[in-house]
């Protein structure tokens, strides 16, 4: 009786080498992609990190921006009162 390697024959050595091209080409594209990944990964690091700066700059300047009104704001009440007080002193018929 015969095995099937004497039936098929001697196998080509293209045919031999398959199997483990298959093989590196699927470890090839799997470090591709994992490496895609972790690049992706980093972009959207440094992107989350260059939002939070910007968010904190812009609460940063809106804690000054509510001094800055509240203090003007404060400001032209007192001018508006001592204004009124050099108008109602120069009206006629007040002693």
């Amino acid at each position: 009786m015969a095995s099937d390697s004497q039936t098929a024959g001697p196998i080509p050595q293209s045919l031999a080498l398959s199997p483990a091209l298959c093989v590196q080409n699927l470890y090839a594209a799997v470090g591709q992609a994992l490496a895609e990944a972790a690049k992706n990964a980093t972009v959207a690091q440094q992107q989350c990190n260059v939002m939070i700066a910007a968010s904190t700059t812009m609460g940063i300047a809106s804690l000054y921006s509510v001094d800055t009104a509240t203090l003007g704001e404060a400001s032209r009440e007192e001018l508006d009162k001592a204004i009124g007080k050099a108008k109602a002193s120069r009206t006629p018929g007040n002693p």
